[in-house]
């Protein structure tokens, strides 16, 4: 970043030749170490750290920029190196050596703390969970607070001390679905009012975030804690989500409060990213108790940029998660999720024809549900938004309508998993799933299992509650999965001695259902996220099976092939598309054929160097849709000298006016012209220079030439729009500049590059929404005529004393918020309409 000023002058700078970066930040540094003062006798190098520390504020829905942040990085350690050489007398003192170590193992010290604090948060979740989805079904005598499993314990088919809430089993389903409407009614409240970021998955938004994109309050204290309470309500209610998706989201908020402790991470935006990359990892890593998986997860879809030093801290992340949750051991099992299992025994040759067909499932299962879920996600926002908490609870209460009569929907996703997982011989038989004289109807149940729990993923997920897609989805697979095992089973028992089952051996379990279960669920998940090497090894880590590992890779790999037919890109990718956040996915590759004057915006508002009043500056900074500022010699041959930030220019004024008693005249001459050469000595932070002028008079010059960036990235306008895309990626800039011979032609964010590539798409692909929101309308007309009939019989039975319906709910919040009924998300400065996204997160 360029070293900045704010003077009074009345003389205006010549225009020179632009320094580099590294230029800039020479300067800056030599000044500091001649440990010169400013006119308030603060010391050179405290004063470029406070400006470190409150320059660079990013406002809501914007993009960091990675290129100013990394230059700052720099020239705050070069700073912090000089002035601790001139305190201990330019020898290299042990304190020296202790503060650079210090400096150094920040970021191990900050991961440390953070996978701590994940594997707590991960025991404390599984042990509620679990508690919370068995209270549904009874309770135990001995100790209300015991889940039916720690009631029960060394038992494999309940106990006395496990009862049942009545001996009416229909009074036992009314109690099922009173609870599981409870559980989901508090979860959408806690939502609603306290922490509306903490409803989904979060996973799409988090990849924005680490891309660059900037939401304040996404990972804020108040959205990790009342996550960490709604989750478990939503699991346990029933609904088809679960809490994996989730877990990487409290993670991410955890790394993000912790961090902020720190003043290394609380000053910048892009190397608090690369803690957030190893959070996502320790979260996927407690999820499945599989720390490597979580670490290839980030890399393979969290993190655009993952060098070496972040996939180590990744890495350990994950290992003091993994580690701290294995030392709670909430299962008393030693397993770190409930669907663990082992399998001892080797799979055949011939079996890889049904782990085709199982990976085309998987292939087709991702493809359908994302289309389906995108229509619905449309219908909600278009008609539901004003609904969230009726929405919530009305689903959890048709789930536990329709799933508690079979007996594979009515329990847990998770606890379902561990039963289909499991092998027949040696373990409990869950409703005589392992009998059978049972097997044929065992296959309707799985089959009816299947199609109607895809039918809840699709309507439940997105729905304003804490919500993922990772264990629903592998709750789908296992479930066709076992079907499969079953019929292969059957198959082999009705012909063994066909050629086809040669390789098995007598008097051996030839066939193993649960390993069909297990493979049906990596492919449901790889399919629905188009992961495929993480899935692998997460899977692996689940059942430490080295055997099943090339099954899982075939599984694995026919799903991602079957999937990339129907489009690039699973559910996380579809979301961020459907939510217009500006991220460019490196998954995708593009050939548009076009140049990048294509894409840019032409009327770009430029500013001279000389002329324009202050008044006229903060006229432009008053409208919002201008994020900062392109520098030219004048409006007439619009030669480029330099680019200011509207974040800058903003601190600037603030704070002139701010540090200055006397009102400045608003009709004061502003000059942005660059830097000086390289052999000046120039102020480093904002002063006031008094050159015989009058702060009330027009003729006075603001000189903001220290704020200008001289060194912006620029493009030709002939250049491809697919290199143009390429920059973003990899370096990160807010905006490039296209000039030509030094003239400026336009500018280009990524947001233009994905306007451009939208309208591309559409022009290829040319779509008839018309009979969709045809079919929306007439939905929306057949739920308002339920409605007004169920409203009608509640209002005539209760003889008019209980009506239903009227106005939509009542927005405002119950505890928090700004006083004028907005949701506050408990990381906003109220002060501070634009707030700071790293100092007030």
């Amino acid at each position: 970043m360029s070293s900045r000023t704010t003077s009074f002058s009345v003389t205006h700078p010549q225009l020179s030749r632009r320094p580099s970066v590294s230029s800039r930040l020479s300067i800056a540094v030599s000044t500091a170490e001649r440990g010169e003062v400013t006119g308030n006798n603060a010391p050179r190098e405290q004063q470029i750290e406070e400006e470190i520390a409150e320059i660079k504020r990013y406002e809501d829905f914007t993009t960091i920029d990675w290129v100013q942040d990394a230059a700052q990085e720099r020239l705050r350690r070069r700073t912090r190196r000089k002035r601790h050489a001139r305190f201990d007398n330019g020898k290299v003192s042990w304190r020296y050596k202790l503060r650079e170590s210090y400096d150094a193992a920040q970021g191990w010290i900050v991961v440390t703390l953070i996978g701590a604090a994940i594997g707590l948060n991960a025991a404390f979740l599984n042990i509620v969970t679990e508690w919370l989805s068995d209270i549904k079904m009874g309770y135990c005598t001995t100790a209300f607070y015991l889940n039916e499993n720690f009631c029960c314990w060394g038992e494999d088919n309940g106990c006395d001390h496990w009862h049942r809430w009545t001996s009416f089993e229909p009074a036992n389903y009314a109690l099922y679905i009173m609870f599981a409407t409870i559980f989901a009614f508090t979860s959408a409240v806690l939502v609603k009012s306290f922490a509306p970021y903490a409803a989904g998955s979060g996973i799409s938004e988090i990849k924005c975030i680490i891309a660059g994109f900037v939401m304040k309050g996404f990972l804020g204290f108040w959205t990790l804690l009342i996550k960490s309470i709604a989750l478990p309500l939503a699991i346990a209610s029933g609904l088809s989500v679960g809490k994996e998706g989730p877990s990487v989201h409290y993670a991410v908020c955890t790394g993000n409060v912790i961090s902020r402790m720190f003043d290394k991470y609380k000053r910048n935006a892009s190397k608090t990213r690369e803690i957030l990359s190893a959070c996502a990892a320790a979260g996927v890593g407690v999820a499945f108790g599989s720390p490597i998986g979580g670490v290839l997860f980030s890399l393979e879809e969290m993190s655009n940029y993952f060098p070496l030093k972040t996939m180590w801290r990744s890495y350990f992340c994950a290992l003091v998660a993994t580690a701290v949750l294995a030392a709670m051991n909430p299962f008393r099992t030693g397993q770190l999720v409930m669907f663990q299992v082992k399998y001892d025994r080797s799979w055949h040759f011939f079996e890889t024809v049904p782990y085709i067909f199982i990976g085309i499932f998987g292939g087709l299962y991702g493809a359908f549900v994302i289309k389906w879920n995108l229509r619905a996600q449309a219908f909600r926002k278009k008609y539901l938004t004003k609904w969230a908490v009726l929405e919530a609870t009305l689903l959890a209460m048709g789930t536990a309508i329709i799933c508690y009569p079979n007996v594979f929907l009515r329990i847990d996703m998770s606890e379902s998993m561990e039963i289909l997982f499991l092998e027949c011989e040696g373990t409990e038989d869950y409703q005589g799933l392992c009998d059978n004289d049972r097997r044929w109807s065992n296959i309707m149940s799985l089959t009816l299992a299947t199609i109607i729990r895809i039918f809840l993923v699709i309507i439940s997920y997105g729905c304003k509650v804490p919500a993922g897609i990772f264990v629903p989805s592998m709750a789908v697979g296992a479930s066709f999965g076992r079907t499969v095992g079953i019929i292969m089973q059957a198959i082999y028992h009705a012909h063994p001695d066909s050629a086809f089952f040669a390789a098995c051996q007598p008097d051996v379990p030839c066939i193993t259902p649960g390993t069909y279960a297990f493979l049906g669920a990596a492919a449901a998940l790889s399919g629905i996220m188009h992961i495929t090497v993480s899935v692998v090894v997460i899977m692996f880590e689940l059942t430490g099976a080295l055997t099943y590992i090339l099954p899982t890779m075939i599984v694995v790999g026919v799903t991602k092939a079957v999937s990339d037919l129907f489009g690039k890109g699973g559910i996380a990718d579809r979301m961020i598309w459907f939510s217009g956040f500006p991220f460019l996915d490196n998954k995708e590759e593009h050939n548009f054929g076009v140049p990048v004057s294509t894409a840019m915006t032409n009327d770009v508002v430029a500013i001279p160097i000389h002329g324009m009043t202050l008044q006229s500056i903060e006229d432009l900074l008053k409208q919002p849709k201008y994020q900062g500022f392109p520098i030219v010699e004048d409006l007439t041959t619009r030669i480029l000298v330099g680019y200011i930030g509207r974040t800058e220019l903003r601190y600037a004024i603030d704070r002139l006016r701010r540090e200055r008693s006397i009102t400045i005249s608003p009709e004061a001459k502003c000059n942005f012209s660059p830097a000086p050469a390289l052999n000046s000595v120039t102020p480093i932070t904002p002063t006031v220079t008094i050159s015989n002028a009058d702060y009330s008079l027009s003729s006075t010059s603001i000189d903001f030439s220290r704020y200008v960036d001289a060194t912006p990235v620029t493009v030709h306008p002939r250049l491809p729009l697919e290199t143009v895309m390429e920059l973003f990626r990899k370096i990160g800039p807010r905006v490039i500049l296209i000039e030509h011979h030094g003239r400026l032609c336009g500018l280009v964010t990524a947001k233009d590059c994905l306007r451009y590539q939208f309208k591309a798409e559409a022009a290829e692909n040319p779509r008839d929404d018309h009979e969709i929101a045809e079919g929306y309308e007439k939905l929306w007309g057949v739920m308002n005529r339920v409605a007004g009939w169920f409203s009608g019989k509640v209002s005539s039975v209760s003889g008019g004393r209980i009506r239903l319906g009227g106005e939509a709910e009542d927005r405002r919040p119950l505890g928090r918020g700004n006083g004028n009924g907005q949701i506050m998300d408990g990381d906003e400065d109220v002060a501070d309409i634009d707030g700071v996204e790293l100092e007030n997160r």
